[in-house]
């Protein structure tokens, strides 16, 4: 029987082999910014089978995503950045040096007690990085002594707003309580429903059948942005509601998503049963099947 250590290093031969020459013509194409969409989606796909508690897909799942990290690390050996060896040594030393109440001398009863022990160790790495650092940063992006420093923009919006209204919080900047929270929502919720009374009669429409030459309202860029501003601070105070509550909003929004997939199809179902469609139905009656479909669900619990 293999060990595990014989196991991964097969993998990674596995993967110089596919690179090399005589290889795969379509793993030697692929760059860093050609394989990045995958990781996304494989991110995802590990998720989704947490989600559903696939246990048998997961370790598939886990595999893909495992993949992509070999991907990265053949790559850059290759044009002599680094190798796998630097990733594993790498995260074999931030496991230690972050849990010194495991592998030093530190103590911590509390999970609150490890993630200040957590938060502190980070600022000292920041700081050493700041002494061998010019002061610059790209534009936009927070300077190296920030306290929003090394929250990538790259990451999925959901869940960089809570990084970034995380950060703030441990430093004090937050809602004293969730009360001050459902204030700040319906405050921008007013605020947005200000800003739509500039619509063009008769106001926004949805893009949808049942309007005539329904498509994007005719509005000013200017009047767009603002839009586009308040639905963003909208989006922000209820990330801070799920933050206040230790949910994750992403995973939040998913099983919401899911939900919804789940009554639309027994709508569906009971149309086709007709012989009819949803386009065929009048909203009245869609609002009557998405009700009996909400008591199903109800009734099947």
């Amino acid at each position: 029987m293999p060990t595990t250590g014989e196991r991964f290093e097969r993998v990674v031969s596995i993967m110089a082999r596919l690179r090399g020459p005589g290889g795969c013509p379509w793993d030697r194409e692929q760059t860093f910014d050609s394989i990045k969409p995958y990781t996304v989606e494989e991110t995802y796909e590990v998720l989704e089978a947490i989600d559903n508690r696939d246990w048998n897909e997961l370790p598939g799942e886990l595999g893909d995503l495992l993949l992509q990290v070999l991907f990265y690390a053949q790559m850059a050996k290759e044009q002599n950045s680094f190798s796998i060896d630097e990733v594993i040594d790498r995260l074999s030393s931030k496991l230690v040096d972050r849990h010194p109440h495991v592998f030093g001398d530190v103590k911590a009863e509390t999970s609150s007690e490890v993630v200040r022990n957590w938060e502190a160790l980070k600022a000292e790495e920041k700081k050493k990085r700041l002494e061998a650092d010019d002061g610059n940063s790209p534009p936009g992006e927070a300077r190296p002594d920030s306290v929003l420093a090394g929250v990538s923009a790259a990451m999925p919006a959901l869940l960089e707003a809570r990084k970034l209204s995380s950060r703030a919080a441990h430093v004090g900047f937050d809602w004293p309580n969730i009360d001050g929270l459902f204030e700040k929502l319906r405050e921008e919720t007013e605020e947005l429903q200000q800003q739509l009374e500039e619509f063009p009669a008769p106001g926004p429409q949805p893009q949808g059948r049942g309007v005539a030459g329904a498509g994007r309202p005719q509005i000013s860029e200017d009047l767009r942005q603002r839009v586009e501003g308040e639905l963003g601070d909208l989006f922000f105070v209820l990330v801070n509601i799920a933050r206040y509550l230790s949910l994750d909003p992403e995973s939040a929004l998913k099983k919401t998503n899911r939900k919804f997939k789940r009554r639309f199809r027994l709508m569906e179902d009971q149309l086709r049963s007709s012989g009819r469609t949803p386009q065929q139905a009048s909203m009245e009656e869609l609002e009557s099947l998405w009700q009996h479909a909400k008591q199903l669900e109800q009734d099947a619990k």
